[in-house]
């Protein structure tokens, strides 16, 4: 992949990830780097519209393993069409959610087990992130800090909401090298300091090659 640089941030509903998302924005730009900033799902016009499928509170009937498998079409799109061509031209990417998502919504939050990340993988075609910010706050928590109309995940249930964020907490035990987990249950600042820490890192790594 070049020397492109795959950044992700990820957490349960209300864990803060737009304010986080805004600061590692700046940083970049103080350093003078264009970097993407993308979604999921979404980051294309059809995984945009997909996206509208997901999260529509009308599709409360949908079935979870087509959930999934929305969500991994999705995905596809957005790593063929923007993600994967940036990174092979060592651009950097920031993306708002990726994979880890759905193995925590869907194969936790679902319990469709292992069979979310056999589905994902032709999916992310190899794209796999540098760096994952997790960050991480109870679930009862973070969903007291949502305002406004809930969509069709956040009006989950608080039991699901709860395999969600133990499903995340699993993958940063799994995963300690890529996944870095920050709590999110602290003042904005604390968070953003300790987010730049492991920017710095990643950049540091990044230009060594």
């Amino acid at each position: 992949m070049s020397n492109g640089l795959f950044i992700t941030v990820e957490g349960p509903d209300g864990s803060g990830k737009t304010t986080q998302l805004d600061f590692i924005r700046k940083y970049f730009d103080e350093r003078g780097e264009q970097a993407i900033f993308t979604r999921e799902p979404g980051g294309t016009p059809i995984s945009e519209k997909i996206r509208g499928i997901i999260l529509d509170k009308r599709n409360e009937g949908m079935y979870p393993l087509t959930e999934a498998l929305l969500y991994a079409a999705s995905r596809a799109q957005h790593v063929a069409q923007v993600i994967k061509p940036a990174l092979e031209h060592g651009k950097t990417v920031v993306c708002d959610r990726y994979v880890d998502s759905s193995i925590a919504y869907q194969g936790c939050g679902r319990e469709l087990g292992d069979s979310v990340m056999i589905i994902n993988t032709f999916a992310i075609d190899g794209c796999i992130p540098d760096l994952t910010i997790l960050l991480r706050i109870d679930p009862e928590v973070g969903r007291a800090r949502i305002t406004g109309v809930r969509d069709r995940m956040e009006s989950e249930t608080e039991d699901f909401h709860r395999r969600v964020y133990e499903g995340y907490l699993e993958l940063e035990r799994s995963y300690p090298d890529r996944i870095k987990g920050v709590d999110a249950d602290r003042p904005a600042e604390e968070i953003t300091d300790e987010i730049k820490k492991y920017l710095d890192a990643a950049l540091e790594s990044r230009n060594e090659f």
